[in-house]
């Protein structure tokens, strides 16, 4: 059994939550304060370029400048165009009343505003702050840009219709599939690919995508789209370089490009994002945001559910009764959560299902880690109830055990639940090696069999022609039946262990590359064989037909010349009229149609293709 010292250690290690992933330990709060900065870096140049459209003095700092409402009320008087009074003081209560109106207007403009309070903004609250530039960005950049198209288009999802708008624009850019607004956008071909699919005047595309670095990729598209598209360059290339960019970045910048670049979506476009392969409803960053907004809301917002096992347990002077009733939830939760894991099931064995089953589990570690912090709460005050020493030797001995069983249970599920998920990786990861190894090989196969087919001639009669056609509809079933296996590792899960550094990434990044290219080879390959044998094919049938038209005007013509006298003749005129009878039947204009059909199809016959 675990003793009081083994339950202090373990306390100090959930004094900082962590994220586990990928066998990589991830601080949240490292990464939420990287968000954060990129955000207000990005969210700071979008206000700018609204000021400078409105005639106002930039702002230097998000968090500071809003605080007293007069730079916000400024900002939405260039939205809304109306001149908005305000307060003339500097105090705390003129301030609040500032924001208040503006939250007012925002309102009134049918603006989403969640959980977002004036003080909050007068206290520089930097999340809410974010928060309430993107709902103003959400409403004016976004959603009032599309309101026409997604009204003519009879939707209401403007992700979804922005998302269809760059598919149909990067269709014919084999290196481009964006499926999401994170990191689709990360090696900087979509943004060039975006602008070039509709201003293929800017720049050669070749000489872009060929580019070593992502950073370079993404520097050229800023860049060009503020030099031609007028489009300010809201957007860091180093911030958008990395593994998961910020999504509400992202989406601001291509809200833009949309705004100046031709709108015409088809419903087609629209059907296509909508039969995508689900995503995990949230990136990895995003959950832990959103698991931080959840806590935040918690511990502030008087939520009187879990004011009992929260950080609230450790704000009040903590008795038994307190513990006791913070333990139950904890356990409570424990043993459901044990549940949970267990409902997961086996692994399976097709790769779509354990995709699936990787982004379950993923978001079952991010509640795991998002309860970290409750379950030390309870140890933590349980330690304090024992240091004390108000408690009787019975009760303090209670605690100890269910301490340890609650230490025990908590460390117990959190390692099965990172084996599960270390299996999950490992699992996923070999299927789709296996695909990849699969997919090489019948390449491999099939460039051997173009390559013998070509080697081959075409014809030389009708019926090896159509065995040729037969045997290239097979070559298409086996393409047709391969393209199910490249869509799904186009849609291939990557996770890459920190420990393998940029070269187990940049390898298997040049493989995908190489693969793509020869699958469309092959494809390139099949469509032009199968123009050519059709035209060869339409070719044979024509001249069947005019050798069916010649055979039957030949025994006609046999027909006539075996009337024809040839002897026995009274005079010459009945000589002469036999003559010129048989002149009619000879040359026909029918046998040079025949020929010339003939010569027509000759060159394709007898050779290689």
């Amino acid at each position: 059994m675990q003793g009081k010292d083994d339950v202090l250690h373990y306390l100090d290690l959930l004094q900082q939550p962590t994220y586990w992933h990928d066998g990589v330990t991830r601080k949240a709060a490292g990464m939420e304060d990287e968000r954060e900065d990129v955000q207000k870096k990005t969210f700071t140049k979008w206000v700018n370029a609204q000021f400078a459209k409105f005639g106002r003095h930039y702002i230097d700092d998000l968090f500071n400048d809003f605080r007293d409402g007069r730079r916000l009320l400024e900002l939405l008087e260039g939205f809304t165009g109306q001149k908005l009074a305000k307060e003339k003081g500097s105090t705390r209560v003129h301030a609040l009343n500032n924001v208040n109106k503006a939250l007012q207007v925002l309102q009134k403009n049918n603006v989403d505003l969640v959980n977002i309070g004036s003080t909050d903004i007068v206290d520089g609250n930097h999340k809410l702050t974010l928060g309430l530039i993107w709902s103003i960005i959400l409403h004016w950049q976004v959603k009032d840009v599309m309101k026409n198209i997604m009204a003519g288009l009879q939707q209401t999802n403007s992700e979804k219709i922005l998302l269809s708008w760059v598919r149909q624009s990067t269709r014919n850019y084999p290196q481009v599939n964006v499926i999401n607004f994170t990191t689709s956008w990360s090696d900087g071909l979509a943004f060039n690919a975006l602008i070039h699919s509709h201003r293929p005047d800017l720049f050669d595309w070749n000489s872009v995508a060929c580019q070593q670095s992502a950073v370079q990729r993404l520097d050229h598209a800023f860049n060009t789209a503020k030099r031609h598209l007028g489009i300010e360059k809201l957007l860091d290339s180093e911030d958008i370089a990395t593994a998961y960019p910020d999504k509400k970045s992202i989406l601001m910048y291509v809200t833009s490009l949309f705004q100046v670049l031709p709108q015409q979506i088809t419903i087609e476009a629209i059907q296509e994002v909508e039969t995508l392969p689900r995503q995990s409803k949230v990136t990895r960053e995003e959950h832990i945001q959103l698991r931080h907004q959840q806590r935040f809301s918690e511990q502030y917002l008087d939520a009187p559910e879990d004011r009992s096992f929260g950080s609230s347990l450790m704000e009040v002077e903590v008795d038994l009764d307190s513990y006791q009733t913070a333990l139950e939830e904890v356990l409570t939760w424990l043993l459901s959560t044990e549940d949970a894991l267990q409902a997961q099931g086996d692994i399976s064995s097709d790769v779509e299902e354990v995709k699936e089953q990787f982004h379950t589990h993923e978001g079952f570690m991010m509640e795991l880690t998002a309860h970290q912090g409750r379950v030390g709460n309870v140890l933590q005050v349980g330690s304090q109830l024992i240091a004390v020493g108000k408690l009787s030797e019975d009760e303090e001995n209670e605690i100890q055990e269910q301490m340890n069983l609650l230490n025990s249970r908590w460390e117990s599920l959190r390692v099965a639940s990172m084996e599960k998920q270390s299996n999950l990786h490992k699992i996923l990861m070999d299927l789709q090696n296996q695909q990849l190894t699969q997919l090489s090989d019948w390449l491999a196969k099939t460039e051997e069999r173009t390559k013998k087919i070509e080697s081959e001639p075409l014809g030389p009669d009708l019926e090896d022609l159509k065995h040729q056609v037969e045997e290239h509809k097979a070559l298409q079933e086996d393409l047709e039946q391969e393209q199910v296996r490249v869509n799904s590792l186009t849609h291939m899960v990557v996770v890459v262990d920190e420990s393998g550094g940029d070269k187990a990434t940049a390898a298997l990044e040049e493989q995908l590359q190489d693969l793509g290219d020869r699958w469309a080879a092959i494809c390139r390959w099949t469509e032009d064989r199968w123009v050519l044998l059709q035209h060869i094919l339409r070719k044979w049938q024509q001249f069947a037909e005019e050798q069916c038209h010649f055979d039957s005007w030949l025994t006609e013509k046999e027909d006539a010349v075996s009337r024809i006298h040839t002897t026995g003749f009274k005079d010459q005129n009945e000589m002469l009229a036999s003559l010129q009878k048989l002149a009619v039947c000879i040359f026909p204009f029918s046998f040079f149609v025949l020929l010339s059909s003939f010569v027509s199809l000759t060159p394709h016959l007898g050779s290689a293709s």
